[in-house]
């Protein structure tokens, strides 16, 4: 369907809409938490080209991104995927339900953040 110098995108065989895009690297790793940054930059520049067509193409009320990074998080392929799904309204495709944080939760999780980060 699109192909560049460093990706592919291509139609999911078992999509959530019509028009259900996977954005990939050539080059082969993992998933996110390996990929060189000059393939994850390609990887989200050709995700945010396919978001822009699929919304035109197919006259889409929204766009998803997704991508899922191991196997516990629903990764089922050994390589950086990303969804580029669009959305009509009424399609009844649901998104996940957050949950809020318990007391003093949020500022200890960003307390472990802030350390691997030095932000």
């Amino acid at each position: 369907m699109y192909e560049d110098e460093t990706t592919l995108a291509f139609l999911d065989i078992n999509p959530v809409n019509p028009g259900h895009t996977l954005v990939i690297p050539k080059k082969h790793s993992y998933n996110i938490l390996d990929i060189a940054p000059k393939d994850w930059a390609a990887v989200a520049e050709t995700a945010r080209t396919m978001a822009i067509v699929l919304h035109d193409a197919l006259l889409a009320d929204g766009i998803n991104l997704g991508m899922n990074n191991r196997e516990h998080a629903g990764q089922v392929v050994d390589h950086p995927h990303v969804h580029v799904m669009p959305r009509h309204k009424g399609d009844g495709f649901a998104l996940w339900h957050g949950k809020p944080y318990k007391e003093g939760e949020a500022a200890e999780v960003a307390a472990k953040i802030r350390l691997l980060t030095k932000v």
